[in-house]
């Protein structure tokens, strides 16, 4: 009763934001009428009725309703649906005599707003909503220890699930079945299907994104099939990465520029020395190249290392672990802030324009690493290294040097147009935030 309950107030939440952006869009056109645009005849909502009714129709049809996604899951298949929902819209007006009655430049702004507003309606909403424990799902979490704690901590956290660990009284299980043989995982899942509608299984196999994998289905044998692929080394997604990327580092260029004599200014000021820190890094098919960051450290370095691992042989063994120092006094002032802001790496574009680097990849690795990749460089050296990428969004400060290297090796496996869209949206989080933080 309480989900039914839930997701009727969420659809009627969801049919409201929709009429709220048919009237922004209505007041944004007639303000533009002041400029020489084609003439706007004024809708009434009613008359944009089948328009909300198409958008929420396959809204529904990805399940937004009846499953409880996390905001990118969630914000994704809107999209999807605003997408398909517009080109339906355009279609309909088309193959219909009311063409004339409604403005495609209206309609495309309705979409726009659409993009932008909805999901972060329905993030407020949900804030909102999840606040009252009444309409949060109780879960149990059985199985692999590990991986128990893992999800037990993403539903207390990720407060956009709406869910909750709870040992008794729940609303639906999942099952880790990392340890688990094929008989005891089969009873756990008779058991619990006794009592509950649905239970939800994590794979044993925990490097493949499932969500992208195509399931066939042979009827007369009772036996399913994942399909698995290297994403990124499909030329299509290539060839859709590449083209991506381009427009991306078009639109960014300006700034770019902007924030690159700021920070030559401000290098020049605080300390002797080029602009540019210049090294030769591993990049695709294990061919090196230079690339490019702004210097953040003092001319002699080198030398005041040495001096300062003499007094702290401690640092010796956290580099061999985490490929870092906790204090490293070669940093000067202003590179401190450059490194802990990241914008260091922004100078990484001259790569990207250059061909060498993509915007989202592995990171480009030291030339004395490449023992170090051991196995993982067969992935991570088949394609570009980044300038930001899935291990910068996941706590990279905290992650071990073979954490990094799963990390790569899983965004490679499972890449898609859309998580690289993720990963640049958080990059500009992290980025943001360490600033703030400063």
């Amino acid at each position: 009763m309480k989900k039914y309950f839930l997701n009727s107030i969420i659809m009627i939440i969801d049919v409201l934001l929709l009429i709220a952006l048919f009237y922004l869009a209505l007041y944004v056109r007639v303000a533009l009428n002041q400029y020489e645009l084609p003439s706007f005849s004024r809708l009434e909502v009613a008359d944009f009725s089948f328009v909300i009714f198409i958008i929420f129709a396959l809204m529904h049809y990805e399940k937004i309703y009846s499953l409880r996604y996390d905001f990118w899951q969630e914000t994704f298949k809107v999209f999807k649906s605003l997408i398909l929902a517009y080109f339906i819209v355009l279609a309909l007006l088309m193959l219909s005599k009311f063409s004339l009655d409604y403005s495609r430049l209206f309609i495309s702004l309705y979409f726009i707003l659409a993009f932008l507003l909805l999901p972060i309606g329905k993030r407020i909403a949900k804030r909102v909503i999840y606040n009252f424990p009444f309409f949060k799902k109780r879960v149990l979490v059985i199985g692999d220890r590990e991986k128990k704690e893992i999800i037990k901590k993403e539903l207390n956290d990720n407060w956009y699930l709406g869910m909750a660990y709870s040992h008794k009284n729940y609303d639906s299980v999942i099952i880790a079945s990392q340890g688990m043989n094929l008989d005891e995982l089969n009873a756990e899942i008779d058991s619990y299907l006794k009592t509950q509608s649905s239970v939800y299984i994590v794979p044993y196999v925990t490097g493949i994104n499932f969500a992208n994998s195509n399931i066939m289905e042979y009827s007369n044998i009772r036996i399913n099939t994942l399909q698995i692929e290297n994403k990124l080394l499909i030329k299509r997604n290539i060839l859709l990465k590449s083209v991506f990327e381009l427009l991306a580092v078009i639109f960014i260029l300006p700034i770019f520029i902007l924030l690159h004599l700021i920070i030559s200014i401000i290098i020049k000021l605080d300390s002797n020395g080029p602009i540019f820190f210049k090294q030769h890094r591993l990049g695709k098919n294990n061919n090196d190249f230079v690339c490019y960051k702004y210097r953040t450290m003092y001319k002699d370095s080198d030398t005041l290392l040495q001096e300062y691992l003499t007094k702290h042989p401690e640092e010796i063994e956290y580099y061999a672990k985490y490929h870092k120092y906790i204090n490293d006094p070669r940093i000067t002032k202003v590179g401190h802030f450059l490194r802990v802001s990241s914008l260091d790496e922004l100078a990484q574009i001259i790569n990207v324009l250059k061909g060498e680097m993509s915007l989202v990849g592995p990171r480009p690795y030291m030339l004395c690493e490449l023992e170090k990749l051991a196995h993982y460089q067969h992935f991570i050296l088949r394609v570009k290294p980044g300038i930001t990428g899935l291990w910068q969004v996941s706590g990279r400060n905290e992650l071990t040097f073979k954490e990094r290297k799963e990390l790569e090796v899983w965004y490679i496996k499972n890449w898609s147009l859309w998580a690289d869209f993720v990963i640049l949206v958080k990059t500009i989080k992290v980025v943001l935030s360490k600033v703030g933080a400063k």
